[in-house]
């Protein structure tokens, strides 16, 4: 709701006559799309404060960047400012996992709790590679529908481009294949927790 009030306030700001949208229209692109998965890393700690010793806890870092490239033309009455390509970087960058400090490091027990962390982080890096396609046409049917914004002045043109980039991550079909993938995340760590019967773990102690 946020995004759609600056969108409308920008364009009021943008576009003077009602002539200066269509004049646009004829430079519109039909958008490039490149999707790429940041490369991600692992950190293993283990807090002052006790923990439960059974289980730890993975927290992802999700990185949801989109880079657009603008397509700039002079018309006779300014500038029309047109969406030519994203460059998306969607995924997890980095995994914290915490392990109780009472399982010493190398030991059966921290082992086995690593383990089924590490379980964790192959059902995030899942979610994405099963929903990149998705993903993938979910910003180029949100970049496709993007007409360019006509600026009177060359000083606009900057804020123009912010408002593209803006525009699309609005968009519903970008918007709704997040909340999938959210709900994907959700749904493969509880089956993962549900299906841990805790014996690896016990084990160690016998």
């Amino acid at each position: 709701m946020v995004l759609r009030k600056v969108y409308w306030l920008l364009t009021a700001l943008f576009i003077s006559p009602a002539f200066a949208y269509d004049d646009c229209l004829p430079y519109k692109f039909t958008p490039k799309v490149v999707l790429d998965v940041p490369v991600w890393t692992k950190e293993v700690v283990q807090p002052l404060r006790f923990m439960d010793l059974l289980h730890g806890n993975v927290s992802a870092t999700m990185v949801d960047n989109y880079d657009i490239v603008a397509d700039i033309t002079n018309i006779e009455d300014g500038y029309c400012v047109a969406l030519k390509s994203v460059y998306a970087t969607v995924g997890y960058s980095n995994f914290l996992v915490q392990i109780d400090i009472r399982n010493k490091p190398e030991t059966c027990s921290y082992n086995a709790v690593l383990a089924h962390e590490d379980q964790h982080i192959r059902a995030y890096l899942s979610v994405i590679d099963d929903y990149k396609k998705e993903l993938q046409d979910s910003i180029y049917n949100a970049a496709d529908s993007i007409t360019p914004i006509f600026v009177r002045n060359k000083e606009d043109i900057d804020a123009a481009i912010t408002e593209l980039n803006a525009e699309l991550q609005a968009h519903p079909d970008l918007i709704l294949v997040k909340q999938k993938i959210k709900a994907a995340e959700e749904i493969r760590n509880k089956r993962i927790d549900q299906q841990d019967t805790g014996e690896t773990f016990k084990k160690c102690f016998e």
